[in-house]
Parts: structure tokens; C-alpha cells; sequence
């Protein structure tokens, strides 16, 4: 009896320090990635993505160091995570079973407009005991969209990916340009395809690249920015080119690339 006493208080204490003991964190995309550098202290992160240092993370210089590992359920538990934030792991399986197993699942939802921004972040820094860092977060982008607000004046802009997309209303580039006061020249709200004929016969007055500064060597010939007349138009139209560090994740720096529209407006 008294051994067995003994070894129910044993587990008692381990699950208490268990239960009061920091926060090990993990991110499983490179979108999860930029919020848990950005709002986790640096001795929780336990595991960030592959693509942490990659060229189109924004925060890759804060990654360097931290142990990288694949969004699996074996390395994820091997690093005996406690909290895993994620916006798209991949494996839809698994944020089911990682919560299954005990671990928190944080989940960044995607997110149309600057009020969806701030929804992810409030929600993420809750989650990972740390509002105030969010609060500071929200204040640099509600700062920059004040100092963004209507520069264009409502001047038309085409955004053009170079796989030949656009953006429309219901975006979150969108929304970006049009904090900026630009207004977007598709008529469809989403995202839509732009063909390289409607380009020509109808070239808008203004282009706002997205992820063309992405592409290395030789990849352009392999997509819509690799044709002579786009390459022409972008030259003599392109107000701004803003670079996947920015696009790829409705995180709080989508607000830098409306600063970027903002301060390409020409000075009258």
C-alpha cells in the first residue's frame, strides 16, 4: 500500500511539472514558421519547417540556428512538442492526430482582409501566452496602413503573378492595394487567370507584380514572365514588384507591401 501511495504521488508531481513546465513549440509550415519566430520566445521553439531559411521567409534571418524538422508526426513527437502552430502542414491528417496525442494545434486561418490579419495574430499570441507581443504586432501594421492610406487615389492597377494570376476583391492582395487606394482592374473578385492575349489587347495602365522577384535562372521561361512583350510591359508599367516574403502568409508584413504600393505612388 505504501508503495503504491508512493508511486501515485510520483505521477502526480512529474504531471505537474509537466503541466507548469515552458511551452515547447513547433511550427509546421513555413507561414507557421513567421509567427512563432516572431511572438515565441527563442528557448520554446523546439522545431520550426524546412523551408524556415528559405529566401522567400520573412523572418529567415531570425530562423538561423533553431532546429528545422519535416512536418511529421514522428518528428513532431520525437521533439516532444507541446503546442504546434500551422497554417498548411500538408498532411491534412495531421493536426487531428497531433491533438489526438495531447499536443495543442494552433491554426492560422486564411484570411481575406487586414481584420482576418489581426484575428490570426490575436489568436496565435493567445495561444502562446504572449498577447502583448501581438498587440505590438497589430500596432506596426495599423501603423503602416495609416501611413499607406489612399496614396493612389484610386488609380486602376492589374496584380499579376508569373503564372499569369490576378487578384480581385475577397483578396487579401486586394485588400493590400486597396488600403493603398489603388483599385484592382480584374472585374473578378478571387483570384483569377490573366491570359497573355487579354495582356496584349488590353494592356492595363498600371501592373503590380507579385512573386516575380522570386523567380531564379532560368524559371521565368517557364512561366508567363518569361514572354518578350510582358517582359516590355512590366518595364514600362510595373509600379511595384512585391516579393513572396510578403504574399505567401496573411501575417501582419502584408501591411509592408501596402507601405511598398504607397511610397511607388510618383510624387506629384
Amino acid at each position: 500500500m505504501r508503495a503504491a501511495l508512493l508511486l501515485a504521488a510520483a505521477v502526480a508531481l512529474t504531471a505537474s511539472a509537466v503541466a507548469h513546465s515552458a511551452p515547447r513549440i513547433v511550427s509546421l509550415d513555413q507561414c507557421a514558421d513567421q509567427y512563432v519566430l516572431a511572438l515565441a520566445p527563442r528557448g520554446e521553439i523546439v522545431a520550426l519547417s524546412k523551408r524556415a531559411t528559405n529566401d522567400d521567409s520573412y523572418l529567415k534571418a531570425a530562423a538561423a540556428g533553431l532546429p528545422q524538422r519535416r512536418a511529421t508526426l514522428e518528428a513532431i513527437l520525437g521533439e516532444r512538442a507541446t503546442i504546434a502552430v500551422t497554417y498548411w502542414a500538408g498532411d491534412l491528417r495531421l493536426p487531428a492526430a497531433l491533438s489526438a496525442r495531447g499536443v495543442k494545434v494552433v491554426q492560422i486561418d486564411e484570411a481575406s482582409d487586414f481584420t482576418g490579419v489581426e484575428r490570426n495574430i490575436r489568436q496565435v499570441a493567445s495561444a502562446l501566452g504572449q498577447d502583448p507581443d501581438g498587440q505590438r504586432l497589430i500596432a506596426r501594421l495599423d501603423s503602416q496602413l495609416a501611413r499607406s492610406r489612399g496614396a493612389w487615389g484610386g488609380a486602376r492597377a492589374l496584380y499579376l503573378t508569373p503564372g499569369g494570376f490576378t487578384a480581385g476583391q475577397g483578396t487579401l492582395v486586394g485588400a493590400m492595394m486597396a488600403a493603398a487606394g489603388l483599385v484592382s482592374a480584374t472585374p473578378a473578385a478571387g483570384y483569377a487567370p490573366v491570359s497573355l492575349e487579354d495582356l496584349v489587347l488590353r494592356p492595363p495602365a498600371a501592373l503590380v507584380l507579385g512573386f516575380f522577384s522570386d523567380l531564379a535562372g532560368g524559371r521565368s521561361r517557364w512561366t508567363i514572365a518569361g514572354n518578350g512583350y510582358l517582359q516590355k510591359l512590366n518595364r514600362d508599367r510595373a509600379v511595384a514588384s512585391l516579393p513572396g516574403s510578403i504574399l505567401g502568409c496573411p501575417a501582419w508584413f502584408a501591411a509592408d507591401g501596402t507601405l511598398a504600393l504607397a511610397r511607388a505612388r510618383p510624387s506629384r
